[in-house]
């Protein structure tokens, strides 16, 4: 068991020590940036973008790519907002009828570029436009508020400094870390998007995993689509825009190979804290939001950049 996780934690070695020297920087250069009010926030303020990452991981290692999720979030948000207001149903009804949302999302996306063999981006970009586009149409793109119906969802337990949330997407993460190394679907995966060709020659029917991995990503982006809006206490029918590629950066970030066959759920996770650490470092600097997002752009770049040098170099050797 020592064995185990001393080999997890050098796996991560490096994303680790970026986020250590993160979080001493912004300590050193500003007062009261390492503080437990600080740690609780970044903690509370990632569960959604966690599920998300979660999911995009799953598919980005199969080679193919989800553009959706961010709208899938918004439908999931908005759905949510008029089955509690307008029809009065409890969360566990509408967050149920919100995950089969999700699902049906990514069921849709899946089956066209299974099926169709169609581009995953070019597929999920349309879903993306439909799904936003539902989300506006449903609400008049006005957002419903809610309220304390759902805020406890992302309220800090008393004594924990934790939100209900932020547990519930650090399971999904261990799940899903435990299914990608330790199942046969993990494994699959990994080959389909490292060689799909070997992987039929063996036998393998790639279409019901392909299937999997994007319904996957769906369940993953409705259920942030409930965090988020419980959270925010309000279904909002335009919010999570650019979410798919705060998901895509983190995986990156974390190492996930964009041309698939690679990547770690646990590192996904620690690439989400660096850019939440990063931003809320940076907004404690006073840097306005387009500075935020450049800097975080100019990262995510540079870890696709190292990504490709090093898989030219593995195919060199």
């Amino acid at each position: 068991m020592l064995e185990r996780l001393r080999s997890l934690l050098a796996g991560q070695a490096a994303l680790l020590l970026v986020l250590l020297l993160l979080t001493a920087l912004f300590s050193v250069s500003l007062d009261r940036f390492f503080t437990f009010a600080t740690l609780r926030a970044v903690l509370n303020q990632i569960p959604a973008i966690t599920v998300v990452s979660t999911g995009m991981t799953f598919v980005l290692m199969t080679g193919a790519i989800d553009l959706s999720a961010g709208s899938v979030l918004a439908l999931t948000s908005a759905c949510l907002g008029l089955l509690m207001t307008k029809h009065q149903w409890g969360l566990p009804a509408a967050g149920t009828a919100c995950l089969t949302a999700g699902l049906l999302c990514g069921l849709l996306s899946g089956s066209i570029c299974t099926f169709a063999r169609l581009p995953s981006f070019i597929v999920t970009l349309g879903v993306l436009q439909a799904a936003r586009g539902l989300a506006l149409l449903a609400t008049g793109s006005r957002p419903q508020f809610i309220g304390a119906r759902v805020e406890w969802l992302s309220s800090p337990i008393p004594g924990a400094g934790v939100s209900p949330a932020f547990l519930a997407a650090a399971l999904l993460v261990l799940l899903a870390h435990l299914t990608l190394t330790r199942t046969v679907f993990g494994r699959w995966c990994r080959a389909l998007g490292d060689n799909e060709s070997a992987l039929r020659l063996s036998g393998v029917d790639c279409r019901p995993l392909r299937l999997m991995v994007f319904v996957l990503s769906g369940l993953c982006a409705s259920a942030a689509g409930v965090i988020e809006t419980s959270r925010l206490s309000t279904g909002d029918p335009g919010g999570a825009r650019g979410f798919e590629l705060l998901a895509i950066a983190a995986a990156v970030i974390g190492g996930t190979s964009l041309s698939g066959g690679r990547g770690s759920v646990l590192s996904t996770f620690l690439g989400v804290l660096i850019i939440s650490v990063l931003q809320t470092g940076l907004a404690h600097a006073g840097a306005g939001e387009g500075l935020r997002y450049l800097i975080t752009g100019t990262i995510t770049v540079a870890s696709v950049a190292v990504d490709s040098l090093r898989t030219r170099t593995a195919d060199h050797v």
